[in-house]
């Protein structure tokens, strides 16, 4: 059967995808392929085009560190994030170097072989030496199956896949979750609608979003790279800070940050008893903290109902939604914005490593990997964006261009060695996730008391590095040859 053969394989687009790819090529290595699985490039904020989409760390660093870019405002919106994600794959050439609509069904590694082959749905096998899985964490959306749910008749979609044809004006309109989608969902659509349910399962804590647009003068001055450089790591050390209090101390926490949240909510929401249903019963930073100025005044709008957790949804029927209290309500179009299997589901395809031992086995417990990355028994591979990788202070492309430090340091010694394959060892792996969950247990996402997405089944924090992001770079940075195996 013939077969498509490549060094590397890069399994996504996204900002990981890119990051694997640009590294690979300033290390001379250009027999590589990247598959995706949609009908367009870019990742999550391509894909992602709900109504107020944006993000939320400061976009000087929340950008790939070798393609500055002269942002119009703080925090960039959508529109803007897939402009300068176009401009990146362009300026690369990297849509010459993918296969766009390409699904992947199965990896699976040939120890006979030292290859992984990899199997599509529509476009053939793959092979390839190395193997890079970029899918990311938020890319499987997640729907709950309340009773009922088929049975509407009116519209729904998730916020991942908002459908742009549908006329959401003057509609009845329910949105599920509360995170930080529905935080920019909601005043994005909230003066639009004709009525407005938001089903919220439990409060977040709410910050003021500093954000604010750049001047053409400032503008300019973006264009300059050291000035670039020295605006990226001045934010980088302010935001680096917040370590201190979600790990370290939480006074930090009551006294700075959580009094700043009651603050804004009470100065926002006037009513008391939404207030109330607002106020989050948890250490502020236990679930991820949103940033938004307008996210109060448009729950407080008389078109606008918020549903708590002792209001929430019973069943779904063909007319709308029946909430827990009995409550029959009329809808023309549910909005599920209810995130994405980001722990158990860290990769969404079958993942067969030596011996036939497929990686849903190894991870039956919880998602584990050194450095986040790689998994004894599956040699070759590295995961982007793995086990233990997420960051809540800053940005996360600054973790993934940490995370291809090691993996071409990976890819550099084995071709050194003239072996064929490099695997980390159980061992190390081991030790590295115990260190790991040590830590752990003296974080607010372990200790804060909350139950988030954070956290897999088995209620190990599997989304976040419990440290600084440095730190994570500095072990990143320093290859152990002890720890790996070669063959």
């Amino acid at each position: 059967m013939d077969r498509k053969a490549y060094k590397v394989v890069i399994i996504g687009s996204g900002f990981g995808g890119q990051c694997a790819a640009l590294r690979l090529l300033e290390q001379g290595i250009d027999d590589f392929r990247i598959l995706e699985r949609r009908d367009f490039m870019g990742g999550t904020w391509c894909q992602n085009r709900y109504p107020g989409a944006a993000v939320d760390v400061q976009s000087p660093l929340y950008s790939i560190s070798s393609e500055p870019y002269r942002w119009s405002q703080m925090f960039a919106e959508q529109d803007e994030l897939q402009r300068y994600t176009h401009g990146v794959i362009d300026k690369h050439g990297l849509r010459a170097r993918t296969d766009i609509n390409t699904n992947v069904r199965e990896v699976r590694w040939d120890e006979a072989a030292k290859r992984w082959i990899i199997g599509t749905d529509a476009a053939g096998t793959y092979e390839a030496q190395i193997l890079i899985n970029a899918s990311g964490p938020l890319s499987t959306p997640v729907v709950p199956n309340f009773p009922g749910r088929d049975t509407f008749k009116g519209k729904s979609f998730h916020t991942n896949a908002w459908d742009h044809d549908y006329d959401y004006r003057g509609k009845r309109v329910a949105i599920v979750g509360s995170g930080a989608s529905a935080a920019q969902v909601i005043p994005a659509i909230a003066d639009q609608v004709g009525s407005l349910h938001v089903f919220q399962r439990s409060p977040h804590w709410v910050l003021p979003r500093p954000d604010r647009k750049f001047s053409s003068f400032e503008r300019a001055l973006l264009g300059m790279r050291p000035l670039y450089k020295l605006l990226r790591w001045s934010i980088y050390w302010a935001l680096e800070s917040r370590v201190i209090g979600f790990k370290y101390s939480k006074t930090m926490l009551n006294v700075v940050a959580q009094r700043v949240a009651l603050k804004h909510l009470k100065a926002q929401v006037p009513d008391p008893v939404l207030r109330q249903k607002l106020t989050p019963d948890f250490t502020i930073g236990c679930k991820r903290i949103i940033l938004s100025s307008t996210l109060y005044p448009a729950l407080s709008r008389s078109n606008v109902t918020l549903h708590d957790r002792h209001d929430g949804i019973a069943s779904i029927n063909e007319r709308g939604i029946v909430t827990a209290q009995g409550e029959q309500l009329d809808l023309d179009l549910i909005v599920w914005s209810t995130g994405y299997d980001a722990t158990d589901g860290v990769i969404s395809y079958p993942v067969i490593g030596k011996g036939g031992t497929p990686l849903s086995q190894v991870w039956a417990q919880y998602p584990r990997a050194y450095l986040g990355t790689a998994v004894p028994g599956f040699p070759n591979l590295f995961v982007v964006t793995g086990p233990n990788t997420g960051i809540g202070h800053t940005s996360a492309i600054f973790v993934i261009e940490s995370q291809m430090n090691y993996i071409v340091d990976a890819i550099r010694r084995l071709e050194k060695s003239g072996k064929q394959s490099i695997e980390v060892s159980a061992a190390a792996e081991d030790a590295y996730t115990r260190m790991i969950h040590t830590e752990m247990e003296r974080t607010v996402w372990k200790a804060g008391g909350c139950k988030s997405w954070y956290q897999s089944k088995s209620g190990h924090v599997v989304a976040m590095f419990p440290g600084f992001s440095f730190t994570y770079r500095r072990l990143a940075s320093r290859f152990k040859p002890q720890h790996h195996v070669f063959a």
